[in-house]
């Protein structure tokens, strides 16, 4: 049998092709912000992660111009042989100093950081346990492990209990779960994770991707957002959203971070981060300490844009965190939420769809998401523009 008959068959991509509402690979035309030009017409971006608006601030992109002129467009490396810049090691210490930890290591990507800890930190005999809404990068982890993922009900704490009382107390485990989980919005029941974890010998690691830049004390995540700093043994990031670059790091005590660093594939056979992604997410590192009301003015627009559909009756689906800038908005069925979506999109306005298998089969939604830029009049048209759509669909 051809191993590529399968792309040959008929897909679901095929079937919205043709009926005119594939919702994926829009060319942007300028730069990532509160509007932007997607196939030559202005858009109001709520689909973005770049959530302090950091990717067009001047010293963020002088940054970057700076570092590729400096060191040239890469490294053509990786970090264990040519692939270590200068700037390589003040990031990861100015980023360790900001996250209270004592050391950092980062990677070329947010997924391949998940990859590269998981797979380094869980071996043979021990056990990952999951929340079910985790991102998939932190399952493709698990699956490039030597140990048993175990998965509890999302945020369901007795749930979890179970799943450690599962857990031979010979065997090493650790708890892995989203700090803010990128497709609900939710925040992770963090002070009952580490409880659990203290009483059964666990040890706890934080996903904040989507934390870091907006909630926790001057935007230092999850973590600090419970003041549980001390009590989550692994932070993970991007500098893909907050940051407004691209790369990721893993934040922990020295000596394990130094076990990630000699045992870690995805870190050891990858070229590091180019000069100019590296300069980029310092400088927005460095934007973010002077400037802790960002993350504030992001929960402001987050919590008014909330209030805007409340009032006008749109069913987002529930969340412990009003402030969190990601509010998915239900539209339930595949096909009725990518027209939605390509209605939207017409009429000036961008957001994501999410669908199964990130979503249940019925509870497909519209992932919108803010950036502290964006002003409360630009939120006002989008809200207006999202609720005639919805009224249109009976929704």
């Amino acid at each position: 049998m051809d191993i590529f008959t399968k792309c040959f068959e008929p897909s679901k991509a095929d079937e919205v092709r043709k009926m005119g509402i594939y919702p994926y690979f829009h060319a942007l035309e300028s730069r990532q912000d509160t509007e932007v030009v997607m196939e030559g017409k202005r858009r109001i971006m709520l689909g973005s992660n770049n959530y302090l608006g950091l990717t067009t601030h001047p010293e963020v992109v002088e940054a970057g111009i700076r570092a590729l002129e400096q060191y040239g467009s890469g490294c053509s490396g990786s970090r264990f042989l040519n692939g270590t810049l200068r700037l390589h090691l003040e990031l990861e210490a100015e980023l360790a100093r900001f996250l209270r930890k004592e050391a950092v290591v980062t990677f070329s990507t947010g997924f391949q950081s998940n990859l590269g800890i998981i797979s380094a930190v869980v071996g043979r005999g021990d056990y990952v346990i999951m929340d079910r809404e985790n991102h998939a990068s932190l399952y493709d982890g698990c699956r490039l492990s030597f140990g048993k993922m175990l998965r509890y009900v999302h945020n369901d704490m007795a749930d979890l209990e179970k799943k450690l009382q599962a857990v031979p107390e010979t065997a090493g485990s650790l708890i892995v779960t989203d700090g803010v989980f990128s497709m609900g919005g939710d925040i992770a029941n963090l002070p009952e994770i580490c409880r659990l974890a203290k009483q059964y010998g666990a040890r706890v690691m934080v996903d904040d991707a989507h934390g870091l830049g907006v909630i926790g004390e001057g935007g230092r995540g999850t973590a600090s957002y419970y003041g549980l700093e001390d009590q989550v043994d692994i932070y993970m990031g991007t500098f893909s959203k907050s940051l407004a670059s691209l790369g990721g790091y893993m934040a922990a005590d020295e000596r394990v971070v130094d076990y990630v660093r000699h045992a870690s594939r995805p870190f050891i056979f990858s070229a590091s981060i180019t000069p100019a992604s590296c300069a980029s997410a310092l400088a927005a590192l460095r934007i973010l300490e002077a400037h802790p009301e960002l993350p504030e003015t992001l929960q402001a627009r987050a919590l008014f844009m909330r209030r805007k559909l409340d009032e006008a009756h749109v069913r987002m689906r529930p969340s412990n965190g009003e402030r969190i800038p990601i509010i998915p908005i239900y539209t339930y069925e595949m096909i009725p939420t990518l027209t939605i979506a390509k209605e939207l999109y017409d009429r000036g306005v961008y957001v994501n769809s999410s669908l199964p298998p990130a979503t249940a089969p019925s509870e497909c939604l519209l992932r919108t998401s803010l950036m502290a830029t964006h002003t409360e009049a630009l939120i006002e048209e989008a809200v207006g523009i999202i609720v005639d759509t919805l009224r249109e669909h009976q929704l």
